[in-house]
């Protein structure tokens, strides 16, 4: 007969896998608070399972809190909270210091693009985009096959790229452009990091890349391209563009800037995409 874990070995491995169940809810559903409710909510499930039998502890938490997350979001409006019960294990939740931290990690710019979604297109973005988790999964949660799960990314990911930028004021967006592309032809990192929101998501037709650090060292290593770039503006938004020495375009940037950082970046290489772009120059 299998043993049951042992209570304080089972919330050790959980608190593991906590800043990325957090980092997920918050994603989700844009309040820390909420967020705790979500990874604290994981918990009671993993405390009342089987968890001898769980293979995979970290997918199965994620799914868990995607869920519980997908729920809420579902029900915002209506949700009251439950006290919790007594006989509950409680695992302690993290301080206002850890608070901060977290919400200077993950960065508040996306989350503004993402109220655009509705509840499944956001699950579906933020698990597979931004964490990796694979459709079949996504598609058990949202009671979805995974052909819909993925139509729903795709969709979010389309809106999420045509967002128009939160910010009103045009200048003070191509002032921060202009500023990451500076730090970018200096292959200055801790610039890149000042102009970046910890949450930016860049975009290629390959592939996503997420985090400040991530995009910061891409951009960092590509300082000989940043010399031939010319700032412009690509359908409206403020951008970039790089044209080969014979004057023709071979790349394009567009950006979404929320609260004076730059939250998406849409990256353009395939010729087809480059020729379908209206691209005017900076006023």
């Amino acid at each position: 007969m299998t043993e049951t874990p042992d209570a304080d070995f089972l919330a050790e491995r959980f608190e593991a896998h906590r800043p990325q169940l957090r980092a997920v809810a918050h994603r989700m559903l844009g309040s820390l608070a909420e967020a705790d409710d979500a990874v604290q909510e994981a918990w009671f499930r993993l405390s009342r399972s089987r968890a001898q039998d769980i293979d995979n502890l970290g997918g199965w938490l994620t799914t868990v809190v995607g869920r519980v997350c997908l729920d809420m979001l579902r029900s915002r409006t209506s949700r009251r909270e439950e006290p919790l019960e007594s006989g509950r294990q409680s695992v302690p939740v993290a301080g206002p210091e850890q608070d901060a931290l977290l919400a200077d990690s993950v960065g508040v710019a996306l989350l503004v693009v993402l109220e655009a979604l509705t509840p499944a297109e956001r699950l579906a973005f933020v698990l597979h985009d931004l964490f990796a988790v694979p459709y079949e999964e996504i598609a058990a949660i949202v009671d979805r096959t995974p052909a819909a799960a993925r139509q729903l990314a795709s969709r979010a990911r389309r809106r999420v790229r045509g967002a128009p930028a939160p910010d009103a004021d045009l200048r003070r967006e191509r002032e921060v452009v202009d500023a990451f592309l500076a730090a970018a032809r200096d292959g200055d990192f801790d610039g890149l990091l000042k102009v970046l929101d910890p949450d930016v998501v860049a975009r290629f037709e390959t592939g996503v890349n997420a985090g400040a650090v991530t995009v910061a060292r891409g951009a960092a290593s590509f300082a000989h391209l940043a010399r031939r770039a010319e700032t412009v503006l690509v359908g409206g938004r403020p951008g970039v563009v790089v044209r080969d020495f014979e004057g023709r375009l071979e790349r394009a940037l567009a950006f979404t800037v929320v609260r004076d950082r730059i939250a998406v970046i849409e990256f353009f290489t395939e010729p087809g995409r480059l020729a379908a772009l209206e691209i005017e120059p900076a006023p």
